[in-house]
């Protein structure tokens, strides 16, 4: 069964993944897997162009984890967005050395809900859980998403209200 760990850009995904191949699971970062789906960069946004029908089509699914912001767009079985509170996804961002223009564009990302909003449009709720990482411990995090990849917890999402955050300074 392949699980999925997708979210806003500093949520936590690549830690928690980390943290999931130190316990033991075969993990799958796309950051590691998507140089053949480069088509090029887009220079007002600051990020590069996917060819994600391609990757999605060329994707083997395994049993494991795959991390990453576009995870939820690959055929897996279950997925996990992750979720922090804008405020603190700034000061994240900020740290990462993140442009003010980028901190904006994922502060607003995460307070809209949209990587849950995609998750949500391509996959049966059933399978879906929100996972805020907002003051969670590394440990925590890791294992609730063991316990929703063993269907041990049951699918949550759409209790998470950012709204209150969207106006957060970067």
């Amino acid at each position: 069964m392949m699980c999925g760990i997708t979210g806003t850009p500093g949520t936590g995904k690549s830690t928690v993944a980390d943290e999931l191949f130190r316990r033991g699971h075969r993990v799958v970062h796309i950051t590691d897997v998507v140089q053949p789906y480069v088509l090029g960069k887009d220079p007002e946004r600051d990020t590069q162009i996917i060819d994600t029908d391609k990757m999605v089509d060329e994707l083997v699914p395994f049993d494991g984890f795959v991390e990453g912001h576009f995870a939820h767009l690959l055929p897996c079985d279950r997925i996990v967005v992750l979720r922090l509170r804008p405020d603190e996804l700034v000061a994240r961002l900020k740290a990462r050395g993140y442009s003010s223009n980028k901190i904006v564009e994922n502060r607003d990302a995460e307070a809209l809900d949209v990587c849950l909003i995609e998750t949500v449009d391509l996959y049966d709720p059933d399978y879906i859980f929100e996972l805020d990482t907002t003051a969670k411990s590394l440990a925590a995090c890791a294992d609730t998403i063991e316990r929703f990849y063993r269907g041990e917890i049951p699918a949550s999402f759409g209790s998470i209200d950012w709204s209150a955050f969207a106006e957060v300074s970067p």
